[in-house]
């Protein structure tokens, strides 16, 4: 029942298109358990998002990425519980009170429901903390084709045992959607900005778990992502491999990593070599140059 669903603030950070945001104010809307708050956060985006009614949309002056933009929205919170979503989920009508109800007896916790791509099918939700083994299986263009195959899955930190209808404490859940209590993430300082893009919710994680609460994958309950769609593949790569050395960096083993991923492209050069004799398009040489750019380049 409504009455039982704690107080709920949803953050939504935005940058580009407006309409997947307002469908999934919509869907916010229409939900069996409304949230008490909502706040947009507009990224500075090209193209602003419209003030809306009952919506609190706040605007950043400067770009700054996911994280930056939810800390600038927790700012304003003032409900117990938040949620954190993307702007491009797919929201079914009891979605909220689901969520909360099936997170409510792990709580204090961050908790992330199953995500299903534009396709319906599961997504690895949740994972295990990286290492450089996880990220060198990655990396290693031989191994691509297999990846499908569950070991393969575990091999690149994927966490196999989060399916539908489970829900079990896992080292860390995906950033489409995170529900956790608000005090927590502001006594962990929330997001940490020096991220941009990818890796800044293993990190909260990481922190979250030093302060005693653990991540929970919750597979009863369940979202649509659609993800990426607005940005180009090369930027998204090279924003990944940025906040995976960050991350790196602060939880140790940069140089390690960084070795690592340069052996694992000559290994790439190899294969690609083979595959160039036999007459595949592909450019090992210059395929090599662009992967030790992104390994040994710049912070962004």
């Amino acid at each position: 029942m409504p009455s039982e669903v704690p107080g709920l603030a949803v953050v939504v950070p935005h940058y580009g298109d407006p309409a997947p945001t307002s469908a999934l104010l919509d869907a916010l809307r229409a939900q069996t358990a409304p949230p008490v708050q909502v706040v947009v956060v507009d990224d500075c985006s090209p193209e602003p998002f419209p003030d809306r009614p009952g919506v609190q949309v706040v605007r950043r002056a400067v770009n700054g990425g996911f994280g930056s933009a939810v800390n600038t929205g927790v700012e304003q919170v003032r409900a117990p519980m938040l949620l954190v979503l993307n702007s491009d989920v797919s929201l079914g009508p009891t979605f909220l009170a689901d969520l909360l109800a099936a997170a409510r007896p792990w709580l204090p916790a961050v908790v992330g429901p199953l995500v299903r791509d534009s396709r319906g099918a599961p997504t690895p939700t949740a994972r295990h903390f990286p290492t450089v083994g996880h990220q060198v299986v990655e990396w290693l263009t031989p191994l691509a084709r297999f990846r499908h195959h569950r070991v393969l899955h575990e091999a690149v930190g994927h966490d196999t045992r989060a399916v539908p209808g489970v829900v079990l404490p896992v080292d860390w859940v995906v950033g489409a959607a995170l529900l956790l209590r608000t005090e927590d993430f502001r006594a962990v300082g929330g997001f940490d900005e020096r991220y941009y893009m990818n890796s800044e919710e293993i990190d909260l994680q990481r922190r979250l778990r030093r302060r005693g609460v653990p991540a929970v994958f919750v597979g009863t309950v369940e979202l649509a992502h659609t993800g990426g769609g607005s940005s180009d593949p090369l930027r998204r790569r090279a924003w990944l491999v940025t906040s995976r050395m960050r991350y790196a960096e602060r939880w140790g083993g940069r140089r390690r990593l960084a070795t690592a991923l340069t052996v694992a492209t000559a290994a790439n050069v190899a294969v690609n070599g083979v595959r160039r004799l036999a007459g595949r398009d592909v450019a090992p040489i210059a395929t090599a140059r662009e992967e030790l750019r992104l390994i040994h380049g710049g912070r962004r």
